[in-house]
């Protein structure tokens, strides 16, 4: 059995071979950069209007308007002291503009402009390079792309970015006492959800899971379920029959596909039967049955491991500390990951701890840690991690 601590290392400390590939902007979303980018020209290019108004030239009361400039033009004027133009946001300002002043503080009469409050020289003027200058480096590679990092993107004129791919995930989930939700459940059986759970929890930190097994808890039938799983993923995610019961076999199974065990068992509640293995450039993470369990794991665990193999440069959930907003007392002998609800700036360690109780995390947004058998008062700070 090791430490939380050392599981993560082994996990961290795993060689991993990142394949990158050219995605069109619109399918870049969520990927990371395999490439630095930096600004191809000056951004603004030219100085231009913050607003719908007038550039004028000196400072004024009274100016004689000369014309007008849209977005867009490209034609060249050169104001005079005391001319004006109507100007629209975007448009490149004319050569010796002072300054820009919004439609609304002034009054027009015929080609007369008059000025209702005194403006500042260079006020309502987006200066060439105030953003980006050429060469200026944009993002490092290993940006996670955003919705505002293509929108930046975009305006350097780049259509296509090199990005790393995201892996493979095949999941496996065993069970004889499972069945599929809208099936009749008879005595002794239960719905299988932890399928539904870890693959949305795949898609709600943008990857996908490709393809969904389940199978019964036999020997051969698992062991050819992940031989078969193996051949087209980059990780492999199980989900029950790691433990030590009389029908758990994905442990054995995984040793005779070949696949070499980096870790078994973690010290910490839930999640304890957690196996981490390897075979080639395939990794595998068993995780318990146990609903909690597993999504448990699957955040502390999985969750940051993908993001290694995506080459981005996020390392799991955001992690804080929050101010307890009761007391609480962690009795177990393990270090605990706890369900837990965030809000207004504290946390609440909520009822349903058990493993295989997950109303709880349904409710909650973050996972609370605490030592084994500690004890902290309200208002004392406690590490949380952050789920949504």
């Amino acid at each position: 059995m090791v430490t939380i601590e050392v599981a993560l290392k082994i996990i961290q400390d795993q060689s991993v071979k990142l394949k990158t590939e050219n995605r069109h902007l619109e399918d870049c979303l969520g990927f990371s950069l395999s490439e630095n980018i930096t600004a191809p020209f000056d951004m603004p290019s030219f100085d231009n209007s913050a607003m719908d108004g007038y550039a004028f030239c000196g400072i004024h009361k009274e100016y004689k308007i000369v014309g007008e400039v849209a977005a867009g033009d490209m034609s060249e004027i050169a104001l005079k002291e005391g001319e004006a133009v109507r100007i629209f946001t975007g448009a490149k300002v004319p050569e010796k503009t002072t300054a820009v002043i919004m439609q609304e503080k002034v009054s027009v009469h015929g080609d007369k402009l008059l000025l209702e409050t005194e403006p500042k020289e260079g006020q309502c003027i987006r200066r060439k390079e105030e953003e980006l200058k050429a060469g200026q480096l944009v993002f490092e590679k290993g940006y996670s792309i955003t919705p505002a990092g293509i929108g930046l993107i975009g305006s350097l004129g780049i259509e296509k970015v090199e990005v790393f791919k995201k892996p493979v995930i095949n999941l496996i989930t065993t069970g004889n006492e499972l069945i599929k939700p809208g099936k009749p459940k008879a005595e002794g059986q239960i719905y299988e959800s932890n399928s539904y759970a870890l693959a949305a929890a795949c898609k709600n930190f943008g990857f996908h899971c490709q393809d969904k097994k389940q199978i019964e808890d036999d020997f051969e039938a698992i062991k050819s379920g992940i031989k078969e799983s193996l051949e087209t993923t980059d990780v492999l995610i199980l989900s029950g029959g790691i433990s030590v019961g009389d029908y758990d076999f994905v442990k054995q199974a995984l040793e005779e596909n070949g696949v070499k065990e980096q870790f078994y068992k973690v010290f910490q509640k839930p999640g304890k039967p957690l196996y981490f293995g390897k075979k080639g450039d395939k990794f595998v993470f068993a995780l318990p049955g146990n609903p909690a369990s597993s999504l448990s794991c699957f955040y502390v665990y999985v969750l940051p491991f993908l993001y290694q193999l995506s080459g981005s440069d996020k390392k799991g959930l955001d992690r804080y500390s929050f101010a307890i907003s009761h007391d609480f007392e962690n009795r177990g002998d393990r270090p605990s990951f706890l369900k837990a609800k965030v809000s207004d700036s504290k946390v609440e360690i909520l009822n349903g701890q058990g493993s295989s109780m997950i109303q709880s995390m349904a409710l909650g947004n973050a996972l609370a840690f605490l030592d084994a058998e500690t004890s902290v008062k309200k208002g004392d700070l406690i590490e949380c991690l952050l789920i949504s």
